[in-house]
Protein backbone atom coordinates (compact mmCIF):
# COMPACT_ATOMS: atom_id res chain seq x y z
CA UNK A 1 0.00 0.00 0.00
CA UNK A 2 1.35 3.44 -0.91
CA UNK A 3 2.09 6.06 1.74
CA UNK A 4 -0.45 8.41 0.11
CA UNK A 5 -3.16 5.76 0.25
CA UNK A 6 -2.43 5.10 3.92
CA UNK A 7 -2.65 8.86 4.68
CA UNK A 8 -5.94 9.13 2.73
CA UNK A 9 -7.44 6.28 4.73
CA UNK A 10 -6.21 7.77 8.02
CA UNK A 11 -7.79 11.12 7.11
CA UNK A 12 -11.06 9.43 6.17
CA UNK A 13 -11.10 7.50 9.46
CA UNK A 14 -10.41 10.70 11.40
CA UNK A 15 -13.20 12.54 9.56
CA UNK A 16 -15.51 9.64 10.38
CA UNK A 17 -14.64 9.73 14.08
CA UNK A 18 -14.88 13.52 14.50
CA UNK A 19 -17.70 14.20 12.04
CA UNK A 20 -20.45 12.53 14.01
CA UNK A 21 -21.22 10.21 11.11
CA UNK A 22 -22.98 6.94 11.78
CA UNK A 23 -21.84 5.12 8.66
CA UNK A 24 -19.68 5.55 5.56
CA UNK A 25 -19.59 3.03 2.70
CA UNK A 26 -17.02 3.33 -0.07
CA UNK A 27 -16.87 1.11 -3.13
CA UNK A 28 -14.30 1.62 -5.87
CA UNK A 29 -12.44 -0.57 -8.37
CA UNK A 30 -13.85 -3.76 -6.84
CA UNK A 31 -12.74 -2.81 -3.32
CA UNK A 32 -15.21 -1.97 -0.54
CA UNK A 33 -14.70 -0.13 2.74
CA UNK A 34 -17.31 0.22 5.49
CA UNK A 35 -16.96 2.40 8.58
CA UNK A 36 -19.89 2.17 11.01
CA UNK A 37 -20.69 2.97 14.63
CA UNK A 38 -23.56 0.45 14.59
CA UNK A 39 -22.47 -3.16 15.21
CA UNK A 40 -25.74 -4.36 13.64
CA UNK A 41 -24.90 -2.77 10.26
CA UNK A 42 -24.94 -5.29 7.44
CA UNK A 43 -21.48 -5.50 5.92
CA UNK A 44 -20.87 -4.81 2.26
CA UNK A 45 -21.39 -8.03 0.35
CA UNK A 46 -23.42 -9.51 3.21
CA UNK A 47 -20.55 -11.39 4.89
CA UNK A 48 -20.08 -10.71 8.59
CA UNK A 49 -16.48 -10.41 9.70
CA UNK A 50 -16.99 -8.88 13.15
CA UNK A 51 -15.62 -5.55 14.38
CA UNK A 52 -12.55 -4.31 12.56
CA UNK A 53 -10.32 -1.54 13.94
CA UNK A 54 -10.05 1.67 11.92
CA UNK A 55 -6.63 0.88 10.53
CA UNK A 56 -5.62 0.95 6.89
CA UNK A 57 -5.67 -2.38 5.09
CA UNK A 58 -3.76 -3.26 1.93
CA UNK A 59 -7.02 -3.74 0.03
CA UNK A 60 -8.47 -0.33 0.90
CA UNK A 61 -8.88 2.32 -1.79
CA UNK A 62 -9.13 6.11 -1.36
CA UNK A 63 -12.61 7.55 -1.10
CA UNK A 64 -14.27 7.85 -4.49
CA UNK A 65 -17.78 8.33 -3.20
CA UNK A 66 -19.03 8.80 0.33
CA UNK A 67 -22.62 8.15 1.23
CA UNK A 68 -23.34 10.38 4.19
CA UNK A 69 -26.07 9.60 6.67
CA UNK A 70 -29.34 11.42 6.19
CA UNK A 71 -29.06 14.81 7.83
CA UNK A 72 -31.59 15.89 10.43
CA UNK A 73 -34.82 17.45 9.24
CA UNK A 74 -34.49 20.76 7.44
CA UNK A 75 -34.70 23.75 9.73
CA UNK A 76 -37.00 26.29 8.10
CA UNK A 77 -38.04 24.61 4.87
CA UNK A 78 -41.48 25.60 3.65
CA UNK A 79 -43.69 22.97 2.05
CA UNK A 80 -43.01 24.33 -1.44
CA UNK A 81 -39.83 25.88 -2.80
CA UNK A 82 -40.46 28.52 -5.45
CA UNK A 83 -38.42 27.65 -8.57
CA UNK A 84 -37.45 31.30 -8.95
CA UNK A 85 -35.55 31.26 -5.64
CA UNK A 86 -31.76 31.07 -5.88
CA UNK A 87 -30.29 28.00 -4.18
CA UNK A 88 -27.08 28.62 -2.24
CA UNK A 89 -25.13 25.36 -2.28
CA UNK A 90 -22.24 23.87 -0.33
CA UNK A 91 -18.92 24.34 -2.14
CA UNK A 92 -17.63 21.03 -0.76
CA UNK A 93 -18.31 18.21 1.68
CA UNK A 94 -18.20 19.33 5.30
CA UNK A 95 -20.10 20.41 8.38
CA UNK A 96 -22.62 23.24 7.90
CA UNK A 97 -22.55 25.97 10.54
CA UNK A 98 -25.15 28.75 10.69
CA UNK A 99 -23.09 30.88 13.13
CA UNK A 100 -19.41 31.83 13.38
CA UNK A 101 -19.00 30.08 16.76
CA UNK A 102 -21.17 28.17 19.23
CA UNK A 103 -23.57 30.43 21.10
CA UNK A 104 -23.34 33.35 18.65
CA UNK A 105 -26.23 34.51 16.49
CA UNK A 106 -26.69 32.91 13.08
CA UNK A 107 -25.19 34.66 10.07
CA UNK A 108 -28.68 34.96 8.52
CA UNK A 109 -32.29 34.14 9.41
CA UNK A 110 -35.36 33.47 7.28
CA UNK A 111 -36.84 36.81 6.21
CA UNK A 112 -33.54 38.66 6.44
CA UNK A 113 -32.35 40.75 3.47
CA UNK A 114 -28.85 39.92 2.19
CA UNK A 115 -26.47 41.35 -0.38
CA UNK A 116 -24.45 39.24 -2.83
CA UNK A 117 -21.33 39.45 -0.62
CA UNK A 118 -23.14 38.66 2.65
CA UNK A 119 -21.62 35.70 4.48
CA UNK A 120 -24.48 33.24 5.09
CA UNK A 121 -22.72 30.25 6.70
CA UNK A 122 -19.51 28.29 7.14
CA UNK A 123 -18.56 24.84 5.87
CA UNK A 124 -15.87 23.08 7.91
CA UNK A 125 -13.81 20.07 6.97
CA UNK A 126 -10.75 18.99 8.94
CA UNK A 127 -10.51 22.30 10.83
CA UNK A 128 -10.58 24.30 7.59
CA UNK A 129 -13.50 26.73 7.42
CA UNK A 130 -14.90 27.96 4.12
CA UNK A 131 -17.11 31.05 4.14
CA UNK A 132 -20.18 30.81 1.91
CA UNK A 133 -21.55 34.03 0.41
CA UNK A 134 -25.15 34.64 -0.69
CA UNK A 135 -24.15 35.26 -4.32
CA UNK A 136 -27.26 37.39 -4.96
CA UNK A 137 -29.11 40.23 -3.27
CA UNK A 138 -32.48 39.26 -1.88
CA UNK A 139 -34.43 37.83 1.04
CA UNK A 140 -33.60 34.53 2.73
CA UNK A 141 -36.69 32.34 2.24
CA UNK A 142 -35.59 28.97 3.60
CA UNK A 143 -32.74 27.31 5.50
CA UNK A 144 -32.48 23.84 3.97
CA UNK A 145 -29.77 22.26 6.17
CA UNK A 146 -29.65 21.71 9.91
CA UNK A 147 -26.96 23.48 11.91
CA UNK A 148 -23.87 21.30 12.50
CA UNK A 149 -25.11 18.72 9.95
CA UNK A 150 -22.83 17.02 7.46
CA UNK A 151 -23.53 18.31 3.95
CA UNK A 152 -22.26 17.18 0.58
CA UNK A 153 -20.69 19.39 -2.07
CA UNK A 154 -23.49 20.87 -4.17
CA UNK A 155 -26.17 20.28 -1.52
CA UNK A 156 -28.62 23.16 -1.08
CA UNK A 157 -28.01 25.07 2.15
CA UNK A 158 -30.57 27.85 1.80
CA UNK A 159 -32.81 29.61 -0.68
CA UNK A 160 -32.88 33.34 -1.48
CA UNK A 161 -35.62 35.21 -3.32
CA UNK A 162 -33.74 37.65 -5.53
CA UNK A 163 -34.59 41.37 -5.48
Amino acid sequence: MSDQLARDIELLAELFKTGGWQEVRIESQGISLLLSNDPATAPIGGQSVGPVPLAPSPSAVPAAAVTAPASPAAVDTPSAIDPSWKAVTAPNLGTFYRSPKPGSPAFVEVGQHVEADTEVCLIEVMKLFTSVKAGVAGTVKSIAAADAALVEGGQVLLYIQQD
